[in-house]
C-alpha cells in the first residue's frame, strides 16, 4: 500500500491469488492427492505494537477491497487458536495448504497423460537461439520458458537480479485428538505467522503433524547454505512458548533451504528485448507466486495475456526501481545487497510508476 497506493497494491495482491485459484482448481479437476486442505490464514502481532500491526494489515486489506477478514484479540483470539502472548490476530479465507511434492507429481503425471515430455534431473548446460543443450541431448523450440531456481551466470546476467534467503523448516509426530482441539478449539484449521521481520510460521498437514518454520537476521542472508539445528531448535522453542501444552512434542526431523528471490520479493518476469524467444521466471517465493508467473509466461507465448501485461509489466520488469543499483553487488556482495534493499523495499519505499510506452520490450 504504502510502496504502490492501493489500486497498484491490489493488482499485486491478486497474482497470487489467481495462482492459488489456478492450483486449487487443478487440483480438484484433476483428483490429485495432494493433502489438499482449505486452511485459511492467521497474522498474529507480537509486543506492544502487535495490535497495531494487526490493525494496520486489516486497514490495508480493506482499503484495497478485500473484506473477508476478521479481527480477534483477547478471548476471541483464544477461541480459534489456543495459544498465549499474541496481542491480536486478523483472519481471512481463501488460502490453502498442500503436500508440495505430491502436487507436482500429480501435476506432472497429468501432463505427461496429455502427451508432454519430461526430462527430470536434466541439467540444461548452455542456450543457444533456439537450442536449448544437455548433456544427454538438445530441445529446439520457437520459445524457451526458464522458470528456474539457481540460475547460472553463464545462462543469464539476469542471474545478478536473483538474491536468496535461507529458512528452516520442521515437521513434528503427529498431534493426539487431545492436542489438536487445544491448539484450534473452533475445529477450523489455520495457517499462522507472525509479527516479526523473520517470522516463524505454522501449519498442520494432512496427517495431523505440525510444520514449523523460521530461521534468524542473520541466516536469513548468509551467502551460503548453514546446517545447524541450533536455528530451528531456537525456532521451535520460541514456538512452544506460545503453546505450553506442546512442551513435549517431538519435532522428528528438519530441513534447511535456499529461497531464489529478488531484492523486494515480488518475482522478476522478462523476455530479454534481444532474445524475444526467451521468457524467464524468476524469484518467485512460493507456489501461488510460482503458478501465476508461469501461467503468465505461457499466455504471453500464446498470445493470450495482452491485458495482463498492461497491468503487471511495471511490477515485475526485472529494470523496476530498485534503491540500490545493481552494479553495487560487485562492491558489496549480494547478501549486504539484498538485505539493505529488502528492508528499504519493505519499510520505506514509495514508487513512481513509469508509462506503458517506456518499458516496451522489457516483458
Amino acid at each position: 500500500m504504502r510502496r504502490y497506493g492501493p489500486e497498484a497494491a491490489k493488482d499485486i495482491w491478486d497474482a497470487p491469488c489467481r495462482g492459488i485459484e489456478r492450483i486449487v482448481s487443478g487440483i480438484k479437476q484433476f483428483n490429485i492427492e495432494c493433502g489438499l486442505l482449505e486452511q485459511d490464514s492467521l497474522f498474529l502481532g507480537l509486543g506492544k505494537h502487535g495490535k497495531e500491526e494487526v490493525e494496520s494489515e486489516a486497514e490495508c486489506r480493506k482499503s484495497v477491497g478485500f473484506t473477508d477478514q476478521t479481527i480477534y484479540e483477547g478471548d476471541a483470539l483464544k477461541s480459534i487458536l489456543g495459544a498465549e502472548g499474541y496481542a491480536a490476530g486478523i483472519r481471512y479465507t481463501g488460502t490453502y495448504g498442500v503436500n508440495p511434492l505430491l502436487c507436482l507429481q500429480g501435476f506432472k503425471d497429468v501432463l505427461i497423460d496429455n502427451g508432454m515430455q519430461v526430462f527430470e534431473s536434466t541439467e540444461v548446460i548452455r542456450l543457444e537461439g533456439h537450442t536449448a543443450f544437455t548433456r544427454g541431448g538438445s530441445v529446439t523450440a520457437d520459445h524457451i520458458i526458464i522458470a528456474v531456481d539457481k540460475l547460472q551466470g553463464h545462462m543469464s546476467p539476469l542471474a545478478d537480479e536473483v538474491f536468496h534467503a535461507q529458512t528452516f523448516l520442521s515437521v513434528s509426530e503427529p498431534l493426539t485428538d487431545k492436542d489438536l482441539i487445544r491448539l484450534f478449539p473452533s475445529g477450523k484449521q489455520m495457517q499462522c505467522w507472525d509479527s516479526r521481520l523473520v517470522y516463524t510460521y505454522f501449519r498442520l498437514t494432512g496427517d495431523n503433524r505440525l510444520l514449523v518454520g523460521g530461521g534468524t537476521a542473520i541466516t536469513t542472508y548468509l551467502k551460503e547454505a548453514y546446517n545447524n539445528h541450533r536455528i530451528i531448535s531456537r525456532v521451535i522453542r520460541r514456538f512452544k512458548e506460545h503453546f505450553p501444552f506442546l512442551h513435549d512434542l517431538s519435532f522428528i526431523q528438519f530441513w534447511p533451504g535456499l529461497i531464489d528471490a529478488t531484492r523486494d520479493l515480488l518475482p522478476i518476469i522478462v523476455r530479454p528485448p534481444q532474445q524475444p524467444h526467451l521468457h524467464f521466471v524468476l524469484g518467485a517465493v512460493g507456489l501461488p507466486w510460482a503458478a501465476f508467473a508461469g501461467s503468465f509466461a505461457a499466455r504471453n507465448v500464446l498470445g493470450e495475456a495482452d491485458e495482463d501485461y498492461k497491468k503487471y509489466y511495471r511490477y515485475f520488469s526485472n529494470r523496476r526501481h530498485f534503491a540500490l543499483p545493481s552494479g553495487l553487488v560487485k562492491i558489496i556482495g549480494k547478501p549486504l545487497m539484498f538485505s539493505l534493499s529488502n528492508g528499504w523495499a519493505k519499510f520505506y519505499q514509495v514508487d513512481h510508476h513509469r508509462k506503458h510506452d517506456e518499458m516496451k520490450g522489457e516483458f
